[in-house]
Formats: structure tokens, C-alpha cells, sequence
């Protein structure tokens, strides 16, 4: 069942639609679903470790997330 709070609304995204992001240092720590999306019907937030290695993978929807400087 959608959440009532925010099924509705219009001014979120759609989580998951992108598989990859490029992310800047200045938003870092990062977490999928990104900020801004509905979170009603993705998946629990997880904190992708970007600044390890450049890049990391969302262990849930598989979406890239990139450094880049």
C-alpha cells in the first residue's frame, strides 16, 4: 500500500529510474534512493561508499554512484 504522505505528491522522483549518478565531494555521504525521491515503493535507505573507490554499486537496485571532482 502507498504511503499516504507522500503517493501523491508530484514534486518527488521516481527512485531507481537512473542507474547511474555522478556525485560530487561536496554531497558526500551519499545514500540511495537519492534525496528528493519517494521512498514509499524503493527500497531502505543504504549509504553507498563512494569515496573509497571512486565508485559503488547500491546493493539493492544496483544503480552506479561516480566521484566525480
Amino acid at each position: 500500500m502507498p504511503n499516504p504522505n507522500t503517493a501523491a505528491r508530484d514534486d518527488l522522483d521516481t527512485p531507481n529510474d537512473t542507474m547511474l549518478y555522478e556525485v560530487s565531494r561536496d554531497i558526500l555521504p551519499i545514500h540511495c534512493p537519492m534525496p528528493g525521491s519517494s521512498l514509499w515503493d524503493s527500497h531502505p535507505r543504504v549509504y553507498i561508499p563512494v569515496e573509497k573507490t571512486g565508485s559503488a554499486k547500491c546493493p539493492y537496485c544496483g544503480c552506479e554512484y561516480r566521484l566525480v571532482d
